[in-house]
């Protein structure tokens, strides 16, 4: 018992002499109850405030000051560890991100990332977007030629009519470029700055003399060549007006406009001003502008900026409104009025021809100021696709070249059309209804047929069509044609491009049916048969010295073909043909007893756009 009590005591001794000199054996304590964690680490910063003495604390020295724990958070992520490979790597910015996994850009590639496209900042967030597309059309055609006795090319032709066939040749190369700035995905562009120039040749072919010319000694073949600015303004937008980025944008230069939504009325590339914007969540739409008239190159149509500004004012105000009356439907209002004060002189185009004013009647220079109004829809009910326009149009003509008294005219016409279609999986059936008021009598104080500011419609087969596409010259007119190209109204001007408009018309009636059918995913069909007549030939009956000329254009018959061979818009060819089957009115007007009365139009169009 004695031996035990004296181990006891020895081993007690040697605890006290190693806590007192720094030791802590851990397997004496690890079960102690009073002896803590807190405890431990006390006793180890102990161990190396006295490390410098060999492991031994000076007597009377203080223990150093205590340092709490810091807090344990059982959800938190420990710091990567410098053996472990490194989870990120650094890139210039977010648009290049893609890189990292080998995708890189090919600037001849518009489909995939390429900075031209602007699908990545060309620097800050200014983004770039070019654009180039060849636009290329062959056109054989058979119109009505007026000749004269002196300016025949064929001794056995009549002193009225000469050969009918023609060949057309016309190419586009179109370059845009854009800088804007802003990220547009889901907001407006802050500023937008674009430019389109357009290099054009064409080359045109007749069988007549005095038909290209006026001058009858230049030929029957005319090559031109026109550089045009189609596009050169700066946007700018003012505000945003909610959290779903309704906003005002103001637009300044050269700039497309189309006041409806088939071109019905007024689609040009004017210089102008216009504010537009949207509200409640874009279900409101609106723009407010003024344009001046630039004047056009006579054998291209495109903006001539190496002559004056016409002295034709555009000044419009339209509102759309999305799913009214029903989802699926936009319907538009706009007020449009036309100031035209080019009374002060004559205007000869290129080619010699008069153009302003045009020689009918009194020959007179002429201003006028008309008003639209117009009430315009497009969308759906239910499976019933439906476009629809109505325009009336009043106001004031200061010279009624008809009355040849030098007398104003009040000028009260209107406008409607209609296309409704309905789809059947891969076929769609069209139907197209217009009629456009005429003049009764040419001679009162009333001028009723109804004409356009400047019209390219896409109706009733559009270009296809051969009423629509050709312009028929109205033979003992002058310079004047019966219809404008790539125009649907009978309006009796020079052109639609440099003349102006006419209020003395015949008007026009049309009833069309036509189809759309996908042959293939790349492959689409497109047929019309459209009959047209007169409203009222009285005009017509003045200017041609003739009498009871019937209302009966004829029967105009369609079909194109569009052939997309990538599936997408980078590679479009169409062709198309159209003839016309004349009815009485257009055979009292225009056929001879030859056989080349059949009048027709074959239009092959290759577009290639990056």
């Amino acid at each position: 018992m004695r031996f035990l009590l004296g181990v006891f005591a020895i081993l007690a001794a040697m605890t006290s002499h190693a806590v007192a000199g720094g030791y802590e054996p851990p397997e004496l304590f690890a079960g102690s109850a009073v002896i803590s964690q807190q405890s431990l680490t006390y006793f180890d910063a102990v161990n190396l405030a006295a490390s410098d003495l060999g492991g031994r604390r000076r007597p009377g020295a203080p223990l150093p000051e205590r340092k709490p724990l810091p807090e344990i958070d059982p959800d938190a992520v420990p710091p990567p560890l410098p053996t472990l490979p490194r989870e990120t790597i650094p890139v210039p910015d977010r648009w290049r991100l893609i890189e990292n996994i080998g995708v890189n850009e090919r600037y001849w590639d518009p489909y995939n990332q390429n900075t031209l496209k602007g699908d990545r900042p060309l620097f800050d967030d200014w983004f770039i977007n070019i654009s180039v597309i060849s636009d290329t059309i062959f056109e054989p055609r058979r119109l009505p030629t007026p000749v004269g006795i002196a300016t025949t090319s064929d001794p056995n032709s009549l002193d009225v009519f000469g050969d009918v066939n023609q060949f057309f040749f016309n190419e586009n190369l179109i370059g845009s470029v854009s800088l804007i700035k802003g990220d547009t995905v889901y907001k407006p562009p802050d500023y937008e700055i674009r430019l389109t120039p357009v290099i054009n040749y064409n080359y045109t072919e007749v069988e007549e003399r005095g038909v290209l010319f006026r001058d009858p000694t230049k030929g029957t073949t005319r090559r031109a060549n026109h550089v045009a600015l189609q596009e050169a303004f700066a946007d700018y937008h003012i505000r945003n007006v909610s959290d779903r980025f309704d906003f005002d944008s103001i637009r300044v230069g050269i700039q497309p406009f189309q006041a409806d939504f088939r071109g019905f009325l007024f689609q040009d590339q004017p210089l102008g001003v216009r504010v537009f914007g949207n509200r409640d969540n874009n279900i409101f739409q609106y723009n407010l502008g003024w344009f001046r008239r630039l004047e056009k190159d006579t054998n291209s149509g495109l903006n001539d900026l190496g002559k004056p500004l016409r002295d034709d004012d555009i000044y419009v105000a339209n509102l759309y409104w999305q799913d009214f009356p029903v989802l699926g439907f936009t319907s538009q209002v706009t007020l449009l009025h036309n100031r035209n004060d080019e009374d002060g002189k004559f205007f000869f185009n290129k080619n010699g021809f008069l153009e302003r004013p045009a020689s009918i009647g009194d020959e007179r220079p002429r201003s006028y100021n008309v008003t639209y109004l117009g009430l315009n829809g497009d969308g759906h009910f239910d499976r019933l696709n439906l476009t629809g326009s109505f325009y009336y149009a009043f106001g004031q003509d200061d010279n009624n070249q008809f009355a040849g008294d030098g007398s104003s005219g009040d000028i009260g016409a209107w406008f409607v059309a209609v296309e409704p279609s309905m789809d059947f999986s891969w076929f769609r059936l069209r139907g197209s209804f217009l009629y456009a008021s005429g003049d009764p009598d040419p001679f009162d104080d009333k001028e009723e047929g109804f004409d356009a500011v400047f019209e390219n419609p896409q109706f009733a087969g559009a270009d296809t069509s051969y009423w629509i596409r050709q312009a028929i010259p109205l033979i003992g007119g002058g310079g004047v044609a019966l219809s404008g190209r790539n125009a649907v109204l009978p309006s009796l001007r020079t052109s639609k491009e440099q003349g102006q408009s006419n209020f003395n018309n015949p008007g026009l009636r049309l009833y069309g049916l036509g189809t759309d059918v996908d042959l293939t995913p790349e492959l689409r069909l497109s047929t019309n048969v459209n009959y047209l007549e007169f409203v009222n030939t009285s005009s017509l009956e003045f200017l041609r010295n003739q009498g009871d000329i019937d209302r009966e254009i004829g029967w105009d018959v369609s079909a194109s073909l569009i052939w997309r061979p990538l599936f997408i818009q980078n590679v479009v060819l169409r062709a198309s043909g159209a003839v016309l089957f004349a009815g009485e009115g257009f055979k009292e007007l225009f056929e001879t007893e030859r056989d080349q009365d059949l009048f027709y139009s074959v239009l092959v169009n290759l577009t290639l756009t990056f």
